[in-house]
């Protein structure tokens, strides 16, 4: 037996613009499994693997992998990652084509500086490994962050809580 198509959402976006607090909501809402992979980065970390490029990569083909056990089973998906280059978006456009399920990225933004700033101030997210950024991490890593190749609908979070976006993805985005 096959199962039916599933999704796969991809919230994307800088740290501290609301993407794991989203993506649980959606999740819970939905039924769909949520993974992070600031979380799967976090636990390598835990098992002494060094910080750096190769282990945030691992992270990211860890989480892929986890992604498509639950697509292919037929579970829809909510991902959350920065995916600041195309490689990362890569990742998620791989999982959707191995395992037949829809795709949908959705870029997660704050355009209120000081905002956006002051989310990040005294953020604790529980990852004991990971860390939080501090507000020139962020500022460097927008720096660096590769345009969208694809159409990709944005949400500035600035103005609105995690249920009001998490509402918009459910209702406007057609996520289950």
């Amino acid at each position: 037996m096959v199962p039916p198509c599933a999704r796969l959402v991809v919230l994307s976006g800088l740290p501290g613009v609301g993407k794991t607090s989203i993506a649980k909501i959606v999740a819970a809402r939905t039924g769909s499994v949520h993974l992070s992979v600031d979380a799967v980065e976090d636990s390598m970390l835990a098992c002494g693997l060094p910080r750096g490029w190769v282990v945030g990569v691992a992270a990211y083909e860890a989480t892929r992998a986890m992604a498509e056990l639950n697509l292919g089973l037929g579970h829809d998906v909510v991902v959350d990652a920065v995916d600041d280059s195309d490689e990362a978006r890569q990742t998620w456009r791989a999982a959707a084509a191995r395992t037949g399920a829809d795709i949908e990225f959705v870029h997660l933004l704050i355009s209120d500086a000081q905002e956006h700033r002051r989310r990040l101030h005294g953020r604790d997210r529980g990852l004991a490994q990971v860390g939080e950024p501090t507000w020139a991490d962020v500022q460097r890593r927008r720096s660096d962050c590769a345009a969208w190749s694809d159409a990709v609908p944005e949400i500035d979070t600035g103005e609105r809580t995690a249920d009001e976006v998490a509402d918009l993805l459910v209702t406007g985005l057609g996520v289950r």
